[in-house]
């Protein structure tokens, strides 16, 4: 699935060049560790080609499968972003994230890597079904371990202040 991501650029006339991948379950299977699993992506890559450089601008948009952060069942996630790259040609390092430094001898990329970069960080940190959609069982049962703020008259009133703040 990742060979199949391979953008010869030595062909390319100077100017705009358009791509457009679609990822699924097998491309997040080649990333170990990959903290998802299932999911169906549609990628857009504008190259634009000129002399000294590249300038790539990726779109992403589809859903990827998560757990549910409140009842920790399978939920579908919308995933939307976009993302600029600069690929220059030579040998130095570079610490700047958004710019890839090429050999010389290079023919071809494989954007594999940012392209699960950024859909991973395009995946929201708290993933959650829709109001009602939640395995109920467990709503309740979460329900039930948690305590409820009994009012008291016996309250210190610095406390009492404190529960203002919220």
């Amino acid at each position: 699935m990742i060979k199949q991501l391979d953008i010869p650029f030595v062909a390319l006339k100077q100017g705009i060049h358009n791509f457009s991948f679609e990822v699924e379950n097998a491309f997040f299977e080649a990333f170990p560790y990959s903290i998802i699993d299932e999911g169906f992506i549609s990628v857009e890559l504008s190259l634009d080609k000129k002399d000294t450089l590249m300038v790539g601008d990726y779109k992403i948009f589809g859903s990827v499968v998560s757990t549910c952060a409140t009842c920790n069942d399978v939920v579908e996630v919308p995933i939307n972003g976009t993302m600029t790259l600069y690929y220059k040609f030579g040998l130095e390092k570079e610490d700047d994230e958004n710019l890839i430094v090429l050999p010389p001898e290079a023919y071809k990329f494989n954007p594999a890597q940012q392209i699960y970069e950024l859909i991973t960080v395009s995946l929201t940190s708290n993933p959650k079904h829709e109001e009602g959609e939640c395995n109920e069982e467990v709503v309740s049962l979460i329900k039930s371990y948690q305590r409820g703020i009994e009012k008291s008259d016996d309250i210190d009133p610095r406390w009492d202040q404190l529960n203002k703040l919220n």
